[in-house]
C-alpha cells in the first residue's frame, strides 16, 4: 500500500493530498460552527498554519491533522513542542504592529475516517 513505506514521491504525494482533504472538511466544519476562514495555509516566517479562523471576539490557529487510523498515535500527538512552538511564533508575526483587541487561541482539528475531532485550546502559548 502506498504511505506505509513513509519514503518515495508517491507517499509525499498521498500524504499531501490526504492532508488537503482533511483541511477542506475542517474549513467546512469551522464554517459550519459559525467561524469567519480568514487564512487558509498562511505561509509565514516560522512555516506554515493551515487555517486561521474567527468568531465572535477570538481569533484561533489551526492545526489539522489528519490520519487514516490511529495506528501511529492520534492525530493530536504529531502536534509536538515544536510545532507549537512555530504557531506562537507564526500568531505573533500575525499580529505584529496590530493592536490586538480579540483572545488568541491554538486549536488542534483532528480529521480521520472523515470524522472531525475539534480540540479547542489545545495549547497556549
Amino acid at each position: 500500500m502506498v504511505g506505509l513505506t513513509g519514503s518515495g514521491a508517491s507517499s509525499k504525494t498521498h500524504n499531501r493530498e490526504k492532508g488537503a482533504a482533511g483541511e477542506k472538511l475542517a474549513v467546512k466544519y469551522l464554517k459550519g460552527c459559525g467561524y469567519k476562514i480568514l487564512k487558509r495555509n498562511w505561509r509565514n516566517p516560522f512555516g506554515e498554519v493551515d487555517i486561521i479562523a474567527a468568531i465572535d471576539d477570538v481569533v484561533t490557529f489551526v492545526e489539522v491533522k489528519t490520519r487514516l487510523s490511529d495506528e501511529f498515535g492520534a492525530p493530536s500527538e504529531a502536534v509536538d513542542f515544536r510545532r507549537r512552538e512555530r504557531y506562537v511564533k507564526a500568531a505573533r508575526f500575525y499580529f505584529s504592529g496590530r493592536e490586538i483587541d480579540c483572545v488568541v487561541r491554538f486549536d488542534v482539528i483532528e480529521v480521520k475516517e472523515g470524522k472531525v475531532n475539534h480540540i479547542v485550546s489545545a495549547f497556549e502559548a
